[in-house]
């Protein structure tokens, strides 16, 4: 089974790490974590607009973020060695397109730079 959300909502992840001597480079394909409570700390200073963040063996993490367009989101430990050995997982979120943010079609102008 998968997680599942609507576009428009507010989600939050709650990781853990049971590893007992490597961290977890935890990133949610596609989306940037609005809010991250380090170690898991509630309460205690959030960091904001993050893209990838650690979650320390024995440790855990809380990650937030809105959903804007309907997709799968894949959820990684970004050391993607560990895919073959089941850390990833899906969140689906469903509802109305928003072409404001992606619409899935290949910008035309030309390529400069490399």
């Amino acid at each position: 089974d998968t997680m599942q959300a609507k576009a428009g909502e507010t989600v939050r992840i709650f990781v853990g790490n049971g590893g007992v001597n490597l961290v977890s480079s935890f990133h949610v394909i596609g989306e940037i974590f609005d809010r991250v409570y380090p170690e898991g700390a509630i309460g205690s200073p959030v960091e904001e607009n993050i893209q990838t963040t650690l979650v320390p063996a024995g440790g855990a993490a809380i990650v937030e973020f809105k959903t804007e367009v309907p997709g799968r989101y894949i959820l990684v430990d970004h050391a993607l060695a560990r895919l073959d050995r089941g850390a990833w997982g899906v969140l689906t979120v469903t509802g109305e397109e928003n072409k404001a943010v992606f619409d899935g079609v290949p910008d035309a102008r030309p390529m400069k730079g490399h």
